[in-house]
Order: structure tokens, then sequence, then C-alpha cells
């Protein structure tokens, strides 16, 4: 069988996930110059593979125009573009409809192991003896492997920043600071570092005045919550709902660091190089979550000595009685330390 000229990759949701493609496709486009890429995915979240070369992108309107049989149809403009491999990096109801019926048409097609009986495995184990399973990235790569296409991801390059708007020049100001970016929020009580202590790392921060700090959310709860969190402090700006999301990620390329929880922001600054400091609750970096190229000592856990069940859930859904509060365990000068000896 020739190998693939044009391959489709699908990943629909979510933004994490999404994100996390982004430096496996840039190792791709690397490695293989030669190849075209599509990538099928939420026209939301197109932005984040604007710089990688030859690469088009396919929106799916999943609760729209593509619900459903309209599943069909997108497989079928897929089809319509030329390609001649499928890597299903998503491998849920929606995408292996796609991917299978694509198949059925007589074209290759590889879909990720998401290793569920590992994952299942790790949080059986209940905390004892727990090992480091295969990355999220590495189980990307692994499907472009399937289809004759082997990536070392330790050949990816950082790219550029993204240039600055006037705008974002006028919130980051002409004081030569060090630009951190704190993202407090996760979709799970269980995963994230409360805002009282999170306000005192930032107070700390910010009365060294060496730092400009920009704190990322979304949603008009937690654009209220960082209004608070902002106002006591000269160096701290709330840029939640304040900008468009290419806005947002340009701001984010140009951090010196980012501060997140086991979320989506620490994956996009990751995606462009940026050192990421991750604090974590229920979850455990041994998922396969990390955010890419970031160090095992840039991962602040909570006190196993005192919560000895963690990991009890890979997504932060599920957790014993009294282990909601974890992540009050990590107290706000080692985050302040760890901040502070990355950047």
């Amino acid at each position: 069988m020739p190998k693939p000229t044009h391959i489709l990759v699908i990943r629909l949701s979510a933004m994490g996930d999404v994100a996390m493609t982004v430096p496996v496709l840039r190792v791709l486009a690397q490695t293989y110059p030669e190849l075209k890429i599509t990538v099928l995915s939420r026209p939301f979240f197109k932005p984040f593979f604007e710089e990688i070369p030859n690469l088009d992108f396919l929106e799916a309107d999943v609760y729209g125009e593509h619900k459903r049989f309209g599943l069909i149809k997108l497989a079928n403009q897929a089809k319509d573009l030329g390609i001649d491999a499928v890597a299903d990096l998503h491998n849920v109801i929606r995408s292996k409809i796609i991917t299978k019926y694509l198949k059925f048409k007589g074209i290759e097609t590889a879909t990720i192991d998401k290793g569920r009986a590992e994952k299942k495995a790790l949080i059986a184990a209940k905390g004892e003896n727990i090992s480091q399973l295969k990355t999220t990235h590495q189980r990307y790569a692994d499907v472009f492997e399937k289809l004759g296409f082997p990536l070392d991801l330790n050949t990816f390059t950082v790219p550029p920043q993204k240039r600055l708007t006037p705008k974002l020049n006028g919130l980051i100001g002409v004081e030569p600071k060090k630009l951190i970016g704190i993202a407090p929020f996760a979709a799970h009580q269980s995963k994230m570092y409360p805002l009282s202590l999170m306000a005192e790392v930032i107070r700390e921060l910010d009365k060294t005045d060496k730092y400009r700090i920009f704190l990322f959310g979304g949603g008009k709860k937690e654009i209220k919550q960082l209004q608070q969190l902002e106002k006591p402090f000269a160096n701290v700006t709330n840029v939640a709902g304040k900008l468009t999301f290419e806005e947002e990620l340009a701001l984010i390329s140009n951090l010196d660091l980012m501060l997140s929880m086991d979320s989506g922001n620490g994956h996009l600054a990751a995606m462009y190089g940026v050192p990421v400091v991750t604090l974590w609750g229920v979850t455990h970096p041994y998922a396969g979550f990390v955010p890419f190229n970031q160090p095992e000592s840039n991962q602040l856990m909570a006190d196993r000595k005192k919560y000895p069940l963690i990991p009890t859930s890979i997504y932060g859904i599920k957790y014993p009685p009294n282990y909601e509060l974890v992540m009050n365990t990590i107290p706000p000068e080692t985050v302040v330390s760890k901040v502070e000896e990355v950047i």
C-alpha cells in the first residue's frame, strides 16, 4: 500500500485535548514536509493551527449542520478534499462514525488507544505503587506511526511568539517586567486551588514589583471572581471577557510563565513553549495529561501522605468524602517559590 499523502486528523473536543494535538502536529509537519494535513475540529479551535505549514482546517458543526447523519456529510466533505488516510485522535462515537464510514470507502484509518485499562488500574491502585503512563502526546504520535509516520516528539521546535496588538501592548505596559499568566479555574472543585490561597500567591508575586500578572478564565461567574481577585493589586490584570480568543492566544504566547490547574490553559501555554507550573488535586501527572515538554519538577501536588488515595480520578470527577479540599495542602509559599525559580 502506498504511503498516505493527505491525512485527516480528527479531534473534536475538549479545549485542552485539542491543544495537546498542536505540538504533535508541529512535529508531524516538520518531519514530513511533503505531507498534507487537514484537521477536523470545532471552529473555535481553528486559531490553534494557524502557523503549522501544509495544514488546512475543516470545521465540524456537531450540534447543527453535522449532527447525527450530518456526520456522513462531513465525512464526504473530507473525502472530497482528497484525503487518503484518517488519524482518529478522539475515539468517541462521532469520530468513530466518520472513521468507519471513510474506512468503508477504502481509506486507511488509525485510531488512538486511550489506554482506558491502564488508567482504570491507576485509579484502582488507590495510590499504591503507581507509575507513569504513556503521555497523551505520545498516544497521538502513535496513531501517526500506525499510518507510517513515526515521530520523535523531542524534535519539537518552539514556534515564534504571536504579534502583540496595540491593545495587548497597552495591557502589558512599558516597564520591563516578566509576564505571568494565572488560570485559577478547573472543571471540578477537586482540581481547583482555593481562590483565597491563590490570592496569597498573587499578593507575594505582586509585591516584588517584578511581574505583570494576567488572570485567565471564562463565564460570567468566573469573570466576577477574577475582578475581585485583581482589585487589591497594582500589577494584576483580569483579561477574562476583555479579549478575543485570538488576542488571548497572542498574549499567552508572549508569557514568561503560566500557572495553571490540571486544565486547558496550561496546554495552551505549552503549545507555544511557555513554561507551565501545574497544581494537581485529586488527579495526577502519571495519567498522561502533563502539559507538553514540562518537567516533573513543575508539577506541584497535593499532600499524598494526608490524602493517600490520590489519584482518585482521571478527570477529577470522582473522589472519596473529604477529598474535595486536597488542594489546600499546597502551601502558597511553595507555589511562589516554584514560580520564581522557573521564571
